[in-house]
């Protein structure tokens, strides 16, 4: 029996690696600036169904996902759109944002802040795969905003931690849309 040389082991090891990495990542991609939005359902804190297909066309949307209610960064982010909600719906801007939360927890959260716009219960995770918003090792959406434009385009994308970072960015976009 002949032994095999260890020259050809990091070569199998780094082969197996990228197997691996292969299946962990996750199966969506986070779609572009000039992609069609995927098109999607879901349930908000009443248990409200609401159909992303029913407001494309008829209202520019502002659709956010956060990793949890009540954490520091979602809580700023989520008062930071209820601040500028007057201005976003004279815009013809429609916020909606999305969370692995329940909607019990969404009810919670939407009281204690005063939240003017409603939340999804994306408990199990469809609508964030869909945008590729899941966070690879955790059963949680990261932060990342997608504006849709009345075509159902994404016209602006902000994937970046910073919640402040979000709220002038989708603003800036916002505005961009009255110009162009």
């Amino acid at each position: 029996m002949k032994i095999r040389s260890l020259r050809s082991l990091p070569v199998m090891v780094m082969a197996f690696m990228a197997a691996a990495s292969l299946l962990t990542s996750h199966a969506a991609e986070t779609p572009k600036v000039g992609d069609k939005a995927p098109i999607f359902e879901g349930k908000d804190q009443d248990g409200k169904t609401f159909k992303l297909a029913d407001v494309v066309g008829k209202k520019v949307v502002l659709l956010y996902f956060y990793p949890k209610d009540e954490t520091p960064g979602c809580t700023k982010e989520a008062c930071g759109f209820r601040d500028r909600i007057s201005d976003l719906k004279k815009q013809n801007v429609e916020v909606v944002g999305v969370s692995f939360d329940s909607s019990e927890s969404h009810q919670k959260f939407i009281a204690n802040h005063q939240l003017n716009f409603p939340l999804l219960a994306d408990t199990d995770g469809k609508i964030a795969e869909e945008y590729g918003a899941k966070m690879k090792d955790r059963n949680m959406a990261r932060r990342v905003s997608f504006l849709i434009g009345l075509d159902g385009k994404i016209v602006h994308i902000t994937d970046k931690p910073s919640a402040e970072t979000h709220l002038t960015e989708m603003q800036t976009a916002v505005d961009g849309l009255k110009k162009s």
